[in-house]
């Protein structure tokens, strides 16, 4: 499948479509995404907010990351579904979780980040570009 794609929280109260491709897709190892995915890893796209939309109300709450950037995570308040991501430093995109999404079967995660936290029992496919920690931060073509 490809753009648009379309998604709602567990509860169906906060909705979202997004009519454009990600810009990348990531498997997160760090420790807060372990928290929020149950001890795995988090599969996320970074999606540009122009041509995002979402209706429902979404609650944010932040902290400072082990990379040091500060991060928001965006979730639904009725059934506590988290849904996005968001840091100063990406201007314009945000995080999607892809679980959000009805159908993302078609995209592919093109780097595993964060590799240095995750557990002993964790796999990385060797094909993927892995990184023990934060990649570099984004250029004005990626966002």
């Amino acid at each position: 499948m490809s753009a648009p794609y379309h998604g709602a929280c567990n509860c169906g109260a906060v909705t979202l479509t997004i009519a454009g491709e990600p810009l990348w897709v990531r498997q997160c190892w760090c420790r807060q995404c372990q928290k929020a995915a149950a001890g795995n890893a988090t599969c996320n796209g970074l999606f540009r907010t122009e041509g995002m939309t979402v209706s429902g109300s979404v609650t944010w709450r932040g902290y400072t990351a082990a990379s040091g950037n500060t991060v928001e995570h965006g979730f639904c308040p009725s059934c506590g579904n988290q849904l996005f991501g968001r840091n100063p430093i990406r201007e314009g995109a945000q995080v999607v979780r892809l679980g959000a999404l009805d159908d993302a079967q078609d995209l592919k995660v093109d780097a595993i980040i964060w590799t240095s936290e995750a557990p002993a029992w964790a796999y990385f496919d060797p094909r993927v570009e892995q990184w023990p920690a934060q990649p570099p931060g984004p250029t004005a073509k990626s966002a």
